[in-house]
């Protein structure tokens, strides 16, 4: 789930938006209010209807009750305990809850604070920044909420107003290391945007627009096209180690380099071109950090594979490598992630990890927090239903299937599996009609996929007994 502007807005829902604003002019606030809060009921990623319903509130403060009696009603509000439960399983009910307290107190911190926590984990980071700002607007130098305003920032590509709250933190603590690694990282995170490269970890944009050569650029492009042949790619590693030669200190061809000694399986060459690399850069850089776990499990899994069966000690030798693969695995990727701490992409990682060894618990606080990343959101929803449901947490299994199932609009391969999963689950927690259901949509668009047929005929076969 993304925030949207108004041009992505349906238009029943601009309609409301505009009527709200019709009424908010004319001081009609009550209405302008319900207006806002319907469009966002359908829309809960609409920014600009968010920053209008946020003015009309202060601007309705002045009237009615008081402004402590409204605190004291407000911090009495069963909203905010509704609102706290749901921030840890439903982010986007919890800001509908949040919202009812603000109606009645828009300064309220805890309803901001749990507010944008709510935003952040909805993938709504200008809708975070919002709230955040307002906190520390009313509370100037909180360490806490400053560091959360930049995770915020950060998130939705501010990078330079973040970068001044993390220099206007270590001015006043020097010795303050949490913020310092978080500044260090944000320091990686700006120098990847600048080459180019996190476009290109994202899916956007190709080496061509990260390299400024574009002789480099075109070899680089022919080498990494999957369809090409061998040659294509051996005469690209030719080019780029000739270019290296003669650039040694050209990070961006090592790098390259690396990339297709990798694509071609030569993983341990391409391991030391990125160490290489890695020690060059002079900084941290979690894409880098990323390839290289990656280069070394593959190294392990290319042992696991090149063992020899018939020896006598097959079982032992193949035990002890697998066992080494997994606490590095997660090892590494614990380290990456108090390393990188505001990094979703890691969190998911992470949460996998923990969900493949069993760790349900700590594999959904990481997959709540990995619920930002707009690539990962509807895996970490579909893996957080699996933790649920291992718990026996059935109906929060259900939810998050639910929600992962509404943001797939095409019936692709995902969302199959999304909705088989929620059919098991609705098996599990007896509700036999309501599998079937589920089962049933899949059928209709296609019924072979697993086993949805024998499962629907069952079913009628059971009806038709009865």
């Amino acid at each position: 789930m993304a925030e949207k502007n108004l041009s992505e807005i349906p238009r029943s829902v601009r309609e409301k938006f505009d009527r709200g604003m019709a009424a908010y002019h004319k001081e009609n606030l009550d209405y302008a209010i319900a207006l806002f809060q319907s469009a966002l009921e359908e829309e809960p990623g609409f920014f600009e209807c968010r920053e209008a319903l946020r003015a009309a509130q202060f601007r309705r403060r002045g009237s009615g009750a008081t402004p402590m009696l409204r605190r004291l009603l407000s911090q009495a509000s069963p909203a905010l305990a509704k609102a706290q439960f749901a921030a840890r399983t439903n982010p986007v009910d919890a800001l509908r809850y949040a919202e009812q307290i603000l109606n009645e107190d828009p300064s309220n911190r805890a309803a901001h604070e749990v507010l944008a926590k709510s935003a952040m984990a909805a993938g709504f980071p200008k809708t975070a920044v919002l709230s955040l700002e307002i906190i520390l607007k009313q509370n100037a130098g909180d360490r806490g909420i400053s560091i959360k305003l930049a995770e915020a920032l950060v998130a939705t590509g501010q990078t330079g107003r973040a970068d001044k709250i993390y220099a206007d933190l270590l001015a006043a603590n020097p010795g303050d290391i949490e913020v310092a690694q978080a500044y260090k990282n944000l320091g990686a995170v700006r120098t990847l945007k600048d080459k180019g490269y996190a476009s290109i970890a994202e899916g956007r944009g190709t080496y061509r627009d990260a390299l400024r050569d574009p002789a480099e650029a075109a070899s680089l492009e022919n080498a990494s096209r999957h369809a090409g042949p061998v040659e294509s790619v051996d005469k690209a590693l030719s080019d780029f180690a000739a270019q290296v030669a003669r650039e040694p200190e050209n990070k961006k061809l090592v790098r390259s380099l690396a990339e297709l000694h990798a694509r071609k399986g030569d993983h341990q060459r391409a391991l030391d071109l990125y160490l290489q690399v890695a020690a060059a850069e002079g900084h941290s850089d979690p894409e880098v950090e990323k390839v290289i776990s990656q280069l070394r499990l593959k190294l392990m899994d290319q042992r696991l594979a090149s063992l020899d069966p018939s020896l006598l000690d097959y079982d032992e030798r193949r035990a002890a490598i697998a066992s080494e693969r997994d606490v590095y695995a997660l090892e590494e990727c614990q380290a990456r992630a108090r390393k990188y701490p505001t990094d979703p992409a890691i969190r998911f990682e992470l949460g996998r990890l923990h969900f493949e060894r069993g760790n349900w618990s700590k594999a959904i606080e990481e997959l709540q927090r990995a619920q930002i990343h707009p690539q990962h959101r509807i895996s970490a929803l579909g893996l957080m239903a699996k933790c649920f449901a291992r718990r026996g947490i059935l109906d929060l299994a259900i939810r998050a299937l639910q929600n992962a199932i509404k943001e797939k609009p095409v019936l692709d391969a995902e969302k199959k599996d999304l909705i088989y999963e929620l059919a098991l689950i609705f098996e599990k927690a007896g509700r036999a009609e309501d599998a079937v259901e589920q089962f049933k949509i899949i059928y209709e668009a296609d019924i072979g996929f697993r086993d949805v047929a024998a499962r629907v005929d069952a079913f009628y076969d059971s009806q038709s007994r009865v």
